[in-house]
């Protein structure tokens, strides 16, 4: 094998709902590492079955049979593990996750690797779990003087009517406010609510999406994402969505946000938000790429609200967007986070 050619394997789709995300990512990763030179291969990691047909081209359809989750969720948790200790992939080199949310982006599929002994793209397990538990990395990084908005997490209340949580919540925060789930990615099951009679309604959205829920103070302002690559901050991206929030529909619909990189706001504060982003990605423990998300409100006030272990990876994605504005072709922004997770 050639000096610099490396034999990887994609980590591709799983279980979370994100699963279309990752696919998409892994798609435009894989194509990448094929024109990069190395020697690729594709497995979904809840099927463990290869994404790649007998031409070596990736196969991404959302809604054939091996994108069932009913199906894959029978082929069993040990589909990944059996895949992995298979005679053609027990000298690979990396693997490159391509996974967003769930078990993909949680700790626990590196916590695999991790034992499998296989280099992996991203951050490891501790970094991965924080950054996935938003109250948690919040907490942090308040602890750190790292701004973030107000906050509480509720559990899973004993039924649906949630009398209990909204007392809590009108006790201490005053509308609108944000309601999300503690744990998940592409603001899946993220609602603003405006008045106490939303509540209901919201909490049961996010409650069917995770077992904790984060209300959250809402700061009027503009979406500012901060990508992190190996310590240093890129140019920031603005994100300007048509609906109020930048929630699921915006972020996967053509046409429904519009992206300004580098992001359009005075010197400093550009500084002071990638030397937050740098920082809380230290704090928190991220490797290779990764990217903070912000809010800057009227007065030029930037608050953190979340870390993405594992950014998308699309070639319009924005943590490629902004390596692009500093002069890092896909390619070359793939190559270099195949090179950083070598070095860990």
């Amino acid at each position: 094998m050639e000096k610099n050619r490396l034999k990887i394997l994609v980590l591709a789709g799983g279980l979370s709902e994100e699963r279309d995300v990752s696919l998409a990512s892994a798609k435009a990763i894989t194509e990448s590492l094929i024109r990069l030179g190395h020697e690729t291969h594709v497995i979904d990691s809840a099927s463990g079955k290869s994404l790649l047909n007998h031409e070596g081209c990736y196969l991404y359809e959302k809604n054939n049979e091996s994108s069932s989750k009913i199906a894959l969720k029978q082929a069993g948790s040990i589909a990944l593990t059996q895949s992995l200790h298979a005679v053609e992939y027990r000298d690979i080199d990396l693997v490159f996750l391509a996974l967003h949310g769930g078990t993909g982006e949680d700790g626990t599929i590196q916590a695999l690797l991790e034992l499998a002994k296989k280099k992996y793209t991203g951050s490891g397990v501790l970094a991965s779990a924080v950054a996935m538990n938003k109250a948690f990395a919040k907490n942090l990084l308040r602890y750190e003087n790292i701004p973030t908005p107000g906050w509480l997490l509720l559990k899973t209340p004993p039924d649906d009517r949630f009398e209990a949580c909204i007392s809590k919540i009108i006790s201490k925060f005053k509308f609108p406010l944000i309601v999300k789930p503690n744990n998940s990615g592409s603001t899946v099951g993220l609602t603003l609510v405006k008045q106490e009679s939303g509540l209901p309604e919201a909490l049961a959205k996010a409650f069917g999406v995770s077992r904790e829920v984060l209300i959250e103070e809402y700061i009027k302002g503009r979406e500012i994402t901060a990508a992190v690559m190996d310590g240093m901050s890129l140019p920031l991206v603005e994100i300007i969505p048509t609906n109020e929030l930048y929630d699921y529909q915006c972020k996967y619909t053509k046409g429904k946000s519009q992206y300004i990189c580098p992001a359009v706001i005075p010197d400093e504060i550009t500084s002071e938000i990638q030397s937050l982003a740098a920082r809380a990605c230290e704090v928190i423990g991220c490797n290779c790429l990764a990217r903070a998300d912000f809010i800057l409100d009227e007065t030029n006030h930037p608050y953190f609200l979340e870390v993405n272990t594992l950014p998308g990876m699309t070639e319009l994605s924005l943590a490629p967007m902004a390596a692009k504005e500093a002069g890092i072709s896909f390619d070359q922004l793939v190559e270099r986070i195949c090179r950083a997770a070598l070095r860990k």
